[in-house]
């Protein structure tokens, strides 16, 4: 008889080592996966894995069958986790950033800098509104609204090879038209 993975983390929780690699073996992937998405970088993502398993593993006892899923209860983990590390290491870098321009106080013409970015905005607009309605509504769902490939094809009832292609073709599009070369 198959144990299953509520079972599995309530055995854990009493110090139930065997239970604990079932539930690590039945999920590890999914946990990963999702640290994964999030970081992107592989060796951060096996590091915040290991921290999702070693959390579990002490938390045991708070888990609750009646409350929820053992496998919402560890995505849910592993997504705290991953964002935790998503912004401890943007503190780093900004933390960096400040030094470096403090380090090398370089004089900028502010208003020269908003003008520019401001132009760059309206003509990233105007490429947009060149792309046919398929493939701005795909790109605006992506990098405005954040979805994933999948999330967008949900939204818009689309195969995901069809969302993909969509990004894909929209994006090469927008580079012709911007003039940017890779």
């Amino acid at each position: 008889m198959e144990t299953s993975l509520e079972q599995c983390l309530v055995r854990a929780a009493d110090g139930d080592e065997r239970a604990f690699a079932e539930l690590y073996d039945a999920t590890a992937a999914r946990v990963f996966g999702l640290v994964l998405r999030i970081l992107v970088d592989r060796a951060q993502s096996e590091e915040v894995a290991q921290e999702v398993y070693l959390e579990a593993w002490r938390q045991a006892k708070r888990f609750d069958p009646s409350r929820g899923a053992a496998m919402s209860w560890l995505l849910q983990i592993a997504h705290a986790r991953a964002v935790d590390r998503v912004r401890s290491s943007q503190s780093q870098r900004d933390r960096d950033e400040r030094i470096g321009v403090r380090d090398t106080a370089v004089p900028v013409d502010e208003v020269a800098e908003q003008v520019e970015i401001s132009l760059d905005a309206a003509r990233a607009r105007r490429a947009l509104g060149e792309l046919s309605d398929a493939h701005r509504e795909a790109i605006e769902l992506a990098y405005f609204e954040g979805l994933t490939q999948s999330e967008i094809a949900e939204r818009l009832g689309a195969p995901l090879g069809t969302v993909k292609t969509r990004l894909r073709d929209g994006m090469e599009r927008l580079r012709g038209i911007l003039g940017v070369t890779t």
